[in-house]
């Protein structure tokens, strides 16, 4: 009798050290990675892969082109030409191999077995083809509804010797962060002579001309060489992106970039 008290006492403080243990381990380890996404306020990033030689990608343009104007201050929208349409016999002035392995990075990532165009990838996390209309107005509400893991703020933006410079304040965890700066020009029209889209003529927005990507710092100043590619009646824009290691974005800021 004495043995069955003894083993009852032993199994009822293991059971209580047990549920202590479990309890403590749930508020020892919160779900810090949710916290830290929900915490700042949702930006909505909208990468269009195009190239003035593809006959599907003028209507995308100026889908991107009419969201940019509609939310100005939510959307980051930007336009990056490739390249490997240039073959068919127009050179795209905007197209770089570099935007084509962007590209091809992304779709890596989304498992998808090639590029394509127009292709809009959204804050880094999704794809679908840039035409579509209904998808883009669906991803914009959606996102808008998202908070992000970080904030950016930019200040000084100025032009020196074709250099662009700007300082910024990050907020947010920077552990594996990157910022991306990209300078774009806000409209330009071009009239195509050859190629898919001959005797077009094409206006592109927020066309990415420069960009630059840097280990993430709480705070600094960054400086980003101005193209040959932009003329003097260009106007240029400043936007920069905080992504992590697998590409989405979680964070985003912009300006205008003044030239005398």
């Amino acid at each position: 009798m004495k043995k069955t008290y003894t083993l009852t006492i032993v199994m009822i403080a293991l059971a209580a050290m047990a549920f202590h243990s479990n309890t403590s381990d749930t508020d020892a380890v919160p779900n810090t990675n949710e916290n830290e996404f929900e915490a700042y306020k949702p930006i909505v990033v909208l990468e269009l892969f195009t190239s003035q030689g593809c006959s599907s990608c003028p209507s995308a343009d100026m889908l991107l082109q009419k969201v940019k104007n509609e939310y100005q201050k939510e959307v980051y929208a930007l336009s990056y030409h490739v390249d490997y349409w240039n073959y068919i016999g127009w050179k795209d002035p905007f197209s770089k191999s570099s935007y084509a392995q962007k590209q091809r990075e992304y779709n890596i990532k989304f498992r998808n077995n090639s590029n394509y165009t127009p292709q809009l990838v959204v804050n880094g996390k999704e794809h679908f083809v840039g035409s579509s209309t209904t998808k883009m107005y669906r991803k914009i509400q959606d996102y808008k509804e998202r908070k992000t893991g970080n904030e950016i703020s930019l200040t000084n933006i100025s032009v020196l010797d074709h250099n662009a410079s700007f300082k910024y304040d990050l907020k947010g965890n920077l552990e594996d962060k990157n910022i991306r700066v990209l300078l774009v020009i806000d409209e330009r029209t071009t009239e195509v002579k050859r190629g898919e889209n001959r005797n077009r003529t094409l206006k592109n927005s927020n066309v990415v001309v420069a960009e630059k990507t840097l280990s993430a710092k709480a705070a600094g100043d960054i400086s980003i060489e101005i193209p040959e590619l932009v003329k003097e009646k260009d106007r240029l824009n400043l936007i920069v992106l905080v992504e992590n290691e697998d590409f989405d974005i979680t964070a985003a800021g912009k300006g205008p970039i003044m030239r005398e």
